[in-house]
């Protein structure tokens, strides 16, 4: 029983600064506390997030050598994908299970890498297409730009972090993306479908999520005004 508790504890500790509602979560949450128990002493929350972003450096070179060398490469993507997880996840719940968390610093670091990332991402995807379908490529950067705004906005208003949009986050994210390399691999010319598809998923979820926040905008304002 002591254990369970014990458990429950860490559990609400290392993921005290977010609020997550995305699919994933349960399973996602577990085996990230099963591979906190792993990682080596001398191994820090920076390093992990130096991790993931060598993970996005993969998922780019795997679209410019499936470009330019073989489109069998664009399975190295999947790696980077799984790579960029591993470190874009545990870098802060790193932190907080070792009890060293610095939130401000970590919250702004985490941002900035994020949205590095997603450059890294589209860019090598910009390589890859061909012709007008490039402009998907910018689409995609521009559109997770927007998420992350609105999760910074809503973190502003209401005052409670998180970074999915219902029940997609950044994980489903990357699920997504690696089928899509998966499928592009065997049907040339699928990616384009599903950047399409992606891009207009992204658009109407973006849509959804500002007009929530700006009714609560508009509550907060009635609020502070009475």
């Amino acid at each position: 029983m002591e254990d369970i508790i014990k458990e429950k504890e860490v559990n609400t500790a290392v993921f005290s600064d977010r609020e997550r509602t995305n699919i994933l979560r349960k399973g996602e949450q577990r085996l990230i506390l099963f591979l906190l128990k792993k990682v080596p002493g001398w191994i820090t929350p920076n390093i992990m997030t130096g991790i993931g972003m060598f993970g996005s450096l993969i998922v780019f070179s795997a679209f410019v050598l499936g470009r330019f060398v073989s489109g069998n490469y664009l399975l190295a993507g999947i790696l980077g994908l799984i790579i960029n997880w591993l470190g874009d996840s545990l870098d802060g719940r790193l932190a907080y299970y070792r009890k060293i968390a610095r939130k401000w610093y970590g919250f702004a670091l985490d941002i900035v890498m994020d949205w590095l990332s997603i450059i890294l991402i589209g860019f090598g995807y910009y390589f890859y297409a061909v012709g007008t379908t490039q402009i998907f490529a910018f689409l995609f950067v521009v559109l997770y730009g927007w998420s992350m705004i609105i999760s910074q906005l809503r973190y502003k208003i209401t005052g409670f972090y998180q970074i999915d949009s219902g029940h997609l986050g950044p994980t489903e994210l990357r699920v997504i993306i690696s089928i899509i390399l998966i499928t592009e691999t065997f049907i040339t010319g699928s990616i384009t479908y599903f950047a399409i598809a992606t891009t207009l998923l992204l658009l109407i979820i973006n849509s959804i999520d500002t007009l929530k926040l700006l009714k609560a905008g508009d509550a907060k304002d009635r609020e502070e005004k009475e």
